[in-house]
Order: C-alpha cells, then sequence, then structure tokens
C-alpha cells in the first residue's frame, strides 16, 4: 500500500525500522487466512525469499493456523491465492521470490467449503 507524506523528503528524514535492510536477508512476509477471523488480522513473518512455496504452506502456514478445527480439513488442491492482490497458482517447489513474493507482500488464502468455525467466518 502506497502511502503520500505530506512532507517533502520525508522518507530522508525519519528512519524507516522496516526496510529490508534491517532483516538479515529475509523479506517480511503477511499471510492471512481469509474467512478465518479467529485470526482478525495477517499475521507477518521475517522468511528467506528463496524459501520453496511449499515450506511457507507447511512450516509457517501449518504451525500457525494448525489449532484452527477448520485446519484439518484444508483440500490445498482447491485453495486459492492472492499475493500484493493479484490472484496466482503458486508453484510449490519455486520460493517465494520466483513467485512474485517481495519485502512486505500480503498472501491472502481462501479455502473453499471452509468459512470459519461451525461456518461463522470465525
Amino acid at each position: 500500500m502506497a502511502i503520500v507524506a505530506l512532507e517533502k523528503d520525508y522518507a530522508e528524514k525519519i528512519d524507516v525500522r522496516d526496510r529490508q535492510d534491517n532483516f538479515h536477508g529475509n523479506i517480511v512476509s503477511y499471510v492471512h487466512w481469509e474467512e478465518h477471523l479467529s485470526f482478525c488480522a495477517a499475521l507477518a513473518f521475517p522468511l528467506p525469499p528463496a524459501m520453496p512455496f511449499q515450506a511457507l504452506v507447511s512450516d509457517v502456514i501449518g504451525t500457525y493456523y494448525r489449532a484452527h478445527p477448520d485446519f484439518a480439513r484444508i483440500d490445498w488442491s482447491q485453495v486459492t491465492w492472492t499475493i500484493d492482490g493479484k490472484p496466482v497458482q503458486p508453484d510449490m517447489a519455486k520460493s517465494l521470490a520466483e513467485n512474485g513474493v517481495g519485502h512486505k507482500s500480503l498472501i491472502r488464502f481462501w479455502t473453499p467449503g471452509l468459512d470459519g468455525y461451525c461456518h461463522s467466518r470465525s
């Protein structure tokens, strides 16, 4: 999301703490499981851009969303994805970077047929 500063040269006058240089080679990636509002906002992770997308699914998403009762019922072949608002079909063997994930990208995913605990969208 672009931000417009009211003051000229604003970015040069402040210490931007979330710039990529501050993450030791990692990129901040935001991940959100849509229609599962038990997780009210995207989760942020510093991840290596070379990480395979499959590792994001199994190691990151699997670790942090597994507590939700719907998680075990996900049919990963039916999941729909967006990266930075663009619909994508990620190549699970390719890296995050190769799939278009950059610093501060938002990765959203929908799980058809699963719309929250007891269909509550939460």
